[in-house]
């Protein structure tokens, strides 16, 4: 027997979160790490105890740069109707999609089954976990799903007709993200429709940033001071990473406290990061050459590794920052960027590495000229903290 507080967990997220009727097929990856494979083993008990199916694969852990194994991309193409990824990192790259991209019904390109299966045919729900623990799982997930889409919702209706967000922070961020035309996304823990999908624990709105060229896309200076998704795992940042950015893409990166970062210090954060981005360059490149990149798709992935990919706003009151992306990302008075890849597209990349700001100022900016502030100095809106039901 799983620890009540797993159990409830578990159940919470396949009966609430996912809406799992009688019969319907799940899939869950997993890795041998005891404590994800714990998680993966009571939700698959919740799902039979509700009457559903499950198959369960256990893969090796991947890395951001890793692909998945050929079993799971095989058994993505069955088609499931729920699909869980509870890894202790990442699901891993589809190999076959990224040589010959699947295309969707709605005309976008995919280079994975599974973003093909959720965006391209929205024939299946999904949950994905990229670093889940025990304590995380019992602790975070256990919330108010109604308040917490609520502010969602609201947030995201924000988004919309926004021209641009201007995000600064005590910590030196000081940034204008242009988001003219794009759409606010949302994770607030409702997966039950086909289509939908997102992070266990939830509770945050994103929008991927317009694609920067000359003149154009985000401007101006991040300062992640919280943690950082790299290429070997998350950390909590003790010396805060400045990126400079112009037309949209990471032209410096340097150390707050003025550390080099030409790697003679190998424990510098600014390194790390740099060194995560620069591999990500180096490996579009040699993955054209070796046919595991389509012909002129290693030049754009290379572009790529430097753009500012993602804004998104944590909203989850359980989440807490310690050093672990899936939770931290989703805290209370935290906003996050993302270097990489973006959601919308028209930016791929073999990263997507987010980096938290702590107490952020958020302004939303219109065409009309008038403002919404998300949060100042990392406290939400009055309106977004005790939201009403006719705002919807």
């Amino acid at each position: 027997m799983y620890h009540r507080g797993m159990k409830n967990a578990a159940l919470t997220v396949v009966e609430q979160a996912c809406g799992l009727k009688a019969g319907e097929r799940v899939l869950i990856v997993t890795n041998p790490n005891p404590e994800v494979l714990e998680i993966s083993l009571s939700l698959q008990e919740a799902v039979l105890a509700l009457g559903g199916e499950s198959v369960l694969i256990v893969q090796k852990t991947k890395t951001l740069l890793d692909y998945a194994d050929k079993a799971v991309i095989a058994a993505l193409k069955t088609k499931p109707d729920v699909f869980f990824s509870i890894s202790e990192n990442k699901l891993g790259k589809d190999e076959e999609g990224i040589l010959h991209p699947y295309l969707g019904e709605d005309g976008k390109s995919y280079d994975h089954i599974f973003d093909y299966n959720l965006e391209g045919e929205k024939s299946m729900r999904a949950i994905w976990t990229p670093g889940i623990t025990k304590d995380m799982f019992k602790r975070s997930v256990c919330i108010d799903y109604d308040l917490l889409q609520k502010r969602c919702s609201l947030l995201a209706s924000k988004c919309n007709d926004a021209v641009s967000i201007t995000v600064t922070s005590s910590g030196g961020t000081d940034i204008i993200v242009p988001v003219k035309g794009r759409k606010g996304m949302l994770d607030d823990g409702n997966f039950t429709f086909p289509g939908s999908g997102g992070n266990i624990p939830a509770g945050e709105v994103f929008i991927s940033p317009v694609v920067g060229s000359e003149g154009s896309g985000c401007q101006g200076t991040i300062v992640f001071d919280g943690s950082m998704s790299l290429n070997e795992g998350d950390i909590i940042i003790n010396d805060p990473i400045v990126c400079q950015v112009v037309d949209g893409f990471v032209t410096s990166i340097t150390s707050k406290s003025g550390k080099k970062v030409d790697g003679s210090d190998k424990e510098c954060e600014a390194y790390k990061l740099l060194r995560s981005i620069t591999d990500a360059e180096k490996a579009a490149v040699e993955r054209e050459a070796e046919g595991k990149l389509a012909a002129g798709l290693g030049k754009e992935y290379q572009r790529n590794a430097r753009n500012i990919g993602e804004l998104g706003i944590g909203l989850n009151p359980a989440a807490k920052v310690e050093g672990n992306m899936l939770e931290d990302e989703k805290a209370f008075h935290t906003c996050h960027f993302a270097i990489g890849q973006n959601y919308d597209n028209d930016a791929p990349s073999l990263i997507h590495l987010d980096g938290v700001v702590r107490n952020p100022t958020i302004v939303i900016h219109y065409e009309d000229g008038s403002e919404f502030v998300v949060e100042k100095e990392g406290i939400l809106s009055p309106i977004l903290e005790n939201p009403k039901p006719t705002t919807y």
